[in-house]
């Protein structure tokens, strides 16, 4: 296991949350189901993408809020356009590549150019790109290229 791993609770849904994110992810898979009284289930571990997860079915007196969220690097806009259709089934979607799943977990699905864009020495360059990006829910790489070559 690794040394520090984000651990989720959810109220009840922990095994289904788990399911959902696995069937998304392709290097992804269910470590172990651990059961809780009256055959209920009480926690899982999974790894998404080699990161290892624990949820647990703790009850509803917390919830997520977009204070905490998952950042995912996408290489193509394939990626991003796959992933953000995914999670935000049944979820809700923010602005700069942010969504809230249907559990309301948060997640940041990212394009990989944006931060090689954003850290450009040309300021002028890397403004234009934020004011791309924050008109943006799911962001899109071709737009954020447009607005870098604007002259």
């Amino acid at each position: 296991m690794q040394k520090i791993t984000p651990f989720l609770w959810f109220d009840g849904k922990a095994e289904e949350a788990m399911n959902f994110y696995v069937s998304i992810f392709k290097n992804s898979k269910v470590v172990r189901v651990m059961p809780g009284p009256n055959g209920a289930v009480m926690g899982v571990t999974f790894q998404l993408e080699g990161q290892d997860f624990i949820a647990l079915n703790g009850g509803p007196q917390y919830s997520f809020t977009p204070a905490i969220s998952l950042f995912v690097d996408c290489e193509t806009q394939q990626e991003v356009d796959e992933l953000w259709d995914k999670l935000c089934a049944g979820g809700h979607q923010d602005r700069c590549g942010w969504l809230r799943d249907k559990y309301g977990l948060s997640w940041q699905i990212v394009p990989s150019v944006l931060g090689k864009l954003m850290q450009d020495k040309n300021r002028e360059k890397a403004g234009r790109v934020l004011q791309a990006m924050l008109q943006m829910n799911k962001l899109d790489i071709q737009k954020l290229k447009q607005a870098y070559d604007q002259e």
